[in-house]
């Protein structure tokens, strides 16, 4: 009985938890969900955007990492999902030739599916704003607009980074 009463009190504790994991939750952009866990995937890329002073740094997921690695981006795989982390440039204060992420801008997200974003070039596109990751929900055409110039490299501009091959 007592040790049915401590799994009851785990397993409550466990659901309260989830659910204010839940409400934490960023609401969706553009009718796509929040990529929960995308902080943990692997860089494909970064960039520094010199019209705008802003760092970036531009992560995949497992599928995109794949893709990246061996080539196979033209087009990216149905499945893959890029995404890109926005910081204002800021100096570093003891070494001030070099520039570091300053202020959070954004995280935006590419989601690769042929059939489901047909109307958008195979691409979901969405962005959460600030610390708050507030949902940008001012029309796909905004991001599509902004990808035109490289819609023969299936919408992205990024060039994955080399990387050393493996040695087991």
């Amino acid at each position: 009985m007592k040790i049915n009463v401590v799994i009851l009190a785990i397993f409550s504790m466990g659901l309260s938890v989830a659910s204010i994991a839940e409400d934490m939750m960023p609401n969706p952009s553009h009718n796509i969900a929040y990529p929960v866990g995308w902080k943990n995937w692997a860089t494909i890329a970064v960039s520094h955007r010199i019209d705008n002073h802003t760092l970036r740094v531009i992560l995949g997921n497992e599928i995109a990492v794949k893709a990246a690695r061996s080539g196979q981006t033209r087009p990216w795989p149905d499945g893959a999902i890029l995404g890109k982390v926005v910081w204002k440039e800021d100096k570093l204060k003891d070494w001030n030739t070099a520039i570091a992420p300053g202020k959070f801008v954004h995280a935006e997200f590419m989601f690769k599916d042929a059939k489901k974003y047909t109307a958008t070039h195979g691409w979901g596109w969405a962005r959460w704003v600030g610390t708050q990751q507030t949902p940008f929900n001012k029309g796909t055409q905004v991001c599509i607009a902004c990808h035109t110039p490289v819609k023969n490299r299936d919408w992205v501009y990024t060039d994955p980074a080399l990387f050393p091959k493996s040695i087991p």
